[in-house]
């Protein structure tokens, strides 16, 4: 699933939600990376239902949390975003898996969300594909 347009309206909802998310990302991320990695783990323990590619809801989520670390003063790259949608979809009962790779030519290191069945979520169209996947939760 594609992002989607930017220049779509976002409901306030989803924009609270987002934001909600994004603290909690943020608050998540200063801590040890182990204990980012055990919330998320205990969170995937909850009965949550599995999205489709045509579920809306995520598709307006990853737009929100796309444009809820513009406010941030401090970095809000792909791992906080991911992050927060991940977390976002959580609170609407839903899973995603949090993943970390990287590529080698040229190097470099990326974090996204994606559905069980392994599809990316949020993720633009000039986001170069495939990724190697180091850590999936």
């Amino acid at each position: 699933m594609a992002l989607p347009n930017h220049h779509k309206s976002v409901t306030w909802q989803s924009k609270a939600l987002a934001t909600l998310a994004f603290i909690c990302a943020i608050c998540l991320l200063r801590l040890p990376f182990r204990t980012t990695i055990a919330t998320i783990e205990i969170l995937h323990r909850l009965p949550l239902t599995t999205p489709t590619t045509a579920d809306t809801t995520i598709a307006r989520l990853a737009n929100a949390c796309a444009r809820v670390g513009a406010w941030w003063p401090g970095r809000a790259a792909c791992l906080e975003t991911s992050l927060t949608l991940v977390l976002a979809a959580v609170f609407t009962g839903r899973r995603l898996h949090w993943c970390l790779g990287g590529r080698f030519d040229p190097p470099a290191t990326h974090a996204w969300a994606q559905t069980p069945d392994g599809t990316p979520v949020g993720e633009d169209d000039t986001t170069v594909w495939p990724w190697t996947t180091a850590l999936c939760i």
